[in-house]
């Protein structure tokens, strides 16, 4: 299994490589009104307005300001693009099936993690973007973004 590994602080994440699009450095986020807290705001990923999720507040890790050194990785959650902001540590690891638990055989409740991978210098977290957003947080986010088209379209007439 290859995952795709970041850094949010000191904690490791993982997306399977198969969800990953491109990794790209950070740029400026611009504000999408009625878009869910979870979402930190939007880019222009080649010409397509694309969702930032905001992985720390899902994780409950304490919030941090956009840094210059950040990452954006754009990945597929389900048959939406969207992108994450991390910290660092972007590379890509292979993992044997073996080294893979489900994380609900050590908690239960873990909705966000497909798994916990064993790595030699310690676990990676691998995240499930399929579940990332509850049903009524997508509606939300698909609403804020065909009022951004609307509005767009209307400023450019």
């Amino acid at each position: 299994m290859e995952v795709v590994v970041f850094k949010l602080d000191a904690q490791r994440f993982g997306l399977l490589v198969a969800e990953v699009q491109e990794v790209v450095r950070a740029v400026a986020l611009a504000p999408l009104p009625k878009a869910p807290l979870i979402v930190e705001g939007v880019i222009n990923a080649r010409g397509r307005l694309v969702p930032v999720l905001d992985v720390r507040a899902r994780f409950r890790l304490p919030p941090r300001s956009p840094s210059p050194s950040d990452f954006l990785v754009l990945a597929r959650a389900g048959e939406r693009l969207v992108a994450l902001r991390v910290d660092a540590g972007v590379h890509l690891v292979q993992l044997a099936v073996g080294d893979v638990e489900s994380l609900e055989q050590v908690v239960s409740g873990a909705g966000y993690v497909s798994g916990v991978g064993k790595l030699p210098d310690g676990l990676v977290l691998i995240h499930d973007l399929r579940t990332f957003l509850a049903s009524a947080e997508a509606a939300q986010l698909d609403e804020a973004l065909h009022a951004g088209d609307a509005s767009s379209g209307e400023r450019t007439r």
